[in-house]
């Protein structure tokens, strides 16, 4: 499986910040796959953001429970993240990447992309 992220590498602070992620060679339907949403700060190290499972349904960290949906589009195999009300403390290089059970550490990471928030 090959998994791609895709969106704008600036974002404005207050604004919402939406990335993609596109899946090849596998289905975001088959069974007890989770997909991901990781990422980490410069300097820092990684977080957890959240996941959808391939029935739907959403899993979200909780301390960004209250920014943070993430939907998908069955038809496309993507999934997308939106984080509303982003500060410069939202800048980081964002994965998204697959989960085989959703306690289990990600089998599969896209490449990464640097999101910067400044105005």
């Amino acid at each position: 499986v090959q998994l791609q992220e895709s969106g704008p590498g600036l974002v404005k602070p207050s604004q919402t910040l939406s990335l993609t992620c596109t899946i090849s060679g596998g289905s975001i339907t088959t069974d007890y796959y989770y997909w991901s949403w990781i990422r980490q700060p410069p300097g820092k190290g990684l977080e957890w953001m959240g996941a959808i499972g391939y029935s739907g349904s959403t899993y979200y960290s909780p301390s960004l429970r209250s920014r943070t949906s993430i939907s998908r589009d069955t038809s496309n195999n993507q999934f997308t993240l939106q984080l509303s009300s982003v500060t410069p403390e939202d800048t980081a290089v964002y994965y998204c990447a697959r989960q085989v059970g959703l306690f289990n550490a990600s089998d599969a990471w896209g490449q990464g992309t640097l999101v910067t928030v400044s105005s």
